[in-house]
């Protein structure tokens, strides 16, 4: 029989693989409503969760992730769905009616937490918050550990309180999300595509100024690397919806 030193032992080393295997994302909703938040691995990626879950005010959820795992998370507003199906409606965010995404993006415009956790090529953790498919919810990712320069990326204010008539998605009178002028206008020039498709030829407009003005953290178009995009290796992630601004 093991002696209580040798469990001891076995357990430090148990828990200390564990931890170091992967990268753990623990997923918070600080808002005051419910919060249906939808998980995509990128082509080649597993899709955790199945996709989406649920989340109370104040709940939250931990996830695992394989080393060099990338994929994207949002958040998704006013759900109703069917327990028995799993089938319903999101006003912001919907991936095709379901509870559990499954593989399927949510529709913009929703605020994204994109994040790649290293290469084959690198070990480094590069992750940011897009604004590139509008806005639906405010959110935040924090770094656990990981050291100096490992920066938070977030859009904290809730843009929908001042989007501009033009960019506006309503449901029963409200604004529930904003679009980013990509997605208004349907343009090469403000999507970055065809000929605008490299930095040169793409800028900012005035949306996206306005955008990056209130959320600096956040990416305000498709080439805002230099504030936009963080690297940095942490064995954790928190992901808030709602986080105090």
């Amino acid at each position: 029989m093991p002696t209580p030193s040798q469990i001891f032992i076995f357990l430090y080393f148990t828990i200390s693989i564990s931890l170091a295997d992967g990268t753990q994302l623990i997923v918070v909703n600080n808002c005051k409503e419910s919060i249906w938040p939808g998980i995509l691995g990128t082509a080649g990626h597993l899709t955790p969760q199945d996709g989406g879950f649920h989340l109370y005010s104040g709940e939250q959820l931990a996830v695992q992730l394989p080393d060099n795992w990338s994929g994207r998370i949002w958040g998704r507003q006013g759900c109703c769905f069917n327990e028995r199906t799993g089938k319903g409606t999101c006003q912001t965010g919907d991936c095709a009616g379901l509870l559990h995404c499954r593989g399927v993006g949510g529709v913009p415009p929703a605020t994204l937490v994109e994040m790649t956790f290293g290469t084959p090529k690198s070990p480094l953790h590069y992750y940011d918050v897009s604004l590139v498919d509008g806005f639906n919810v405010p959110v935040s990712m924090a770094p656990v550990g990981g050291g100096a320069g490992c920066r938070v990326a977030s859009c904290e204010a809730d843009l929908n309180q001042c989007c501009p008539s033009a960019l506006e998605v309503k449901r029963e009178g409200k604004v529930v999300g904003c679009k980013s002028a990509c997605l208004a206008a349907k343009s090469d020039r403000y999507c970055c595509t065809g000929e605008f498709s490299n930095p040169q030829s793409c800028k900012p407009t005035v949306f996206g100024h306005l955008f990056k003005a209130i959320c600096p953290r956040a990416y305000s178009y498709a080439y805002d690397d230099s504030t936009g995009l963080n690297v940095c290796r942490a064995p954790r992630y928190v992901i808030t919806f709602c986080p105090p601004n």
